[in-house]
């Protein structure tokens, strides 16, 4: 699957209509699955409104991207980060969420490739502690736009807000293992740009489809 992201910030008294276009224009990319919702209170850098496009293959998504890019262009959208990336999402468990939830990050280029790779694993491994985490990917990106030149997103589906908000900001598993790479005051510390941490709702899957296997 091939995904394509993009977090858009909206003027105010322009929301309504740019919220329309944009859902016009993503429908007719004919993506497998589309999501345009507003962002939910608590996102931080993550835009107005969340854009999220899911392929069957990267070319699909060049064969649409001018056209939907063209969309983009509104002059009320003041600020796009975004993403395009390849990917193999993995379900926790059965039951769908209902909140999805994306992180745009950027790994300092002069990281060695073994510090990466333990970094990957850590973020990788947070859905075995964290039971709210209904779905989810990692990967790398292959185009960035935006504040920063992104690196790695990282997606899930949580049970709900809470979810979201509780068992996984609050879990030692975030906070004494994963909160390092991103603290500036540890040794640790690979990733020094501002995150985008972005959420919203979502009424069906929008990580995985309902033939992969658990």
């Amino acid at each position: 699957m091939y995904s394509v992201t993009r977090l858009l910030d909206v003027t105010g008294e322009e929301w309504d209509r740019v919220l329309t276009s944009v859902r016009s224009g993503a429908e007719a990319t004919r993506a497998l699955h589309r999501l345009i919702e507003p962002t939910l209170p608590g996102s931080r850098n993550g835009g107005d409104v969340l854009v999220h496009l899911r392929f069957d293959s990267r070319r699909e998504w060049l064969s649409a991207a001018d056209n939907f890019t063209a969309v983009l262009q509104d002059p009320a959208i003041t600020r796009i980060n975004g993403v395009t990336y390849a990917g193999t999402p993995t379900r926790n468990g059965h039951s769908a969420g209902t909140v999805y939830r994306t992180l745009l990050l950027r790994v300092l280029p002069e990281t060695d490739p073994s510090t990466v790779a333990r970094f990957e694993n850590e973020l990788c491994s947070m859905a075995r502690y964290i039971p709210a985490i209904r779905a989810w990917q990692l990967s790398r990106v292959d185009d960035a736009i935006g504040s920063s030149q992104w690196t790695h997103v990282f997606e899930q589906e949580f049970s709900d807000i809470d979810g979201l908000m509780g068992p996984y900001l609050m879990h030692p598993i975030h906070w004494a293992v994963v909160d390092r790479w991103f603290d500036p005051e540890c040794t640790d510390v690979i990733i020094r740009d501002r995150v985008c941490h972005s959420f919203c709702h979502c009424d069906e899957s929008i990580v995985t489809s309902a033939e992969l296997s658990l």
